[in-house]
């Protein structure tokens, strides 16, 4: 009987790099995809796009700063896939305000977006990796979460606690088979650069995260790439 092939769980899987991720995934590394977000409209655009290239697809809309949510999704994803062999913990939010003007709900809404969701996510899978001494999990940080900068209060304190959140498990995790990378990009075209004024040939491309981390994952065994620090060629977006 023929091995299944792994799973490959991604969050923020609608749209921009967690979109990217999956289409790369799909064309470029035999597994099953389980695409998380909550816009289930655009989760099933991504999923039709990846089922073109040949992949096993299904999509699991959620809203991943919701535990009870998480906990659902969780175990409906066990009953359709089974274990969990990557998980990619990419869902998060922009908004930019300075210190004084961040009203506690903006800072309450990045924080659960970027940080609490990162932690739910890995929360209902790793004690299943443990179990199995296997698999790798990926905590989408930014530069903002290794240099703080104006105007970024809420988004860099998330950020940073993704940082940290990705350090702790490494070193909980070391020796168990259980691989952790912390990705920092810089700036990614994706949605929420469009009306920015910035042109898209001075951002990196989504594609390219997407690679990065698939290049991550096709390590040995042996190795573990702890930490990605990706920036655009022409300058530090």
């Amino acid at each position: 009987m023929a091995a299944k092939l792994p799973v490959v769980l991604i969050t923020g899987a609608s749209q921009g790099i967690g979109a990217a991720i999956a289409r790369v995934f799909a064309a470029e590394q035999p597994c099953r995809l389980a695409l998380v977000a909550r816009n289930e409209k655009k989760l099933r655009a991504v999923a039709s796009a990846c089922i073109k290239l040949g992949t096993e697809v299904e999509i699991f809309p959620c809203d991943v700063s919701a535990e009870k949510s998480v906990h659902r999704m969780a175990r409906i994803v066990a009953s359709h896939f089974g274990p969990v062999d990557v998980l990619i913990n990419n869902a998060g939010v922009f908004e930019g305000a300075p210190f004084a003007k961040t009203s506690v709900a903006q800072f309450d809404r990045l924080i659960a977006a970027n940080l609490r969701s990162a932690f739910l996510v890995t929360h209902v899978f790793l004690p299943a990796m443990l179990k199995r001494k296997r698999g790798d999990v990926f905590f989408m940080s930014s530069i903002a979460g290794l240099s703080a900068y104006p105007n970024g209060a809420a988004y860099c304190a998330a950020k940073f606690g993704v940082t940290g959140l990705a350090k702790v498990l490494r070193a909980e995790t070391k020796g168990t088979g259980v691989r952790v990378t912390c990705v920092h990009p810089g700036a990614t075209w994706t949605p929420s650069w469009a009306k920015s004024g910035v042109k898209e040939q001075r951002i990196m491309p989504a594609e390219d995260i997407a690679r990065a981390i698939l290049d991550v994952h096709r390590q040995s065994r042996r190795t573990v790439v702890e930490e990605i620090i990706l920036r655009p060629e022409q300058g530090d977006l």
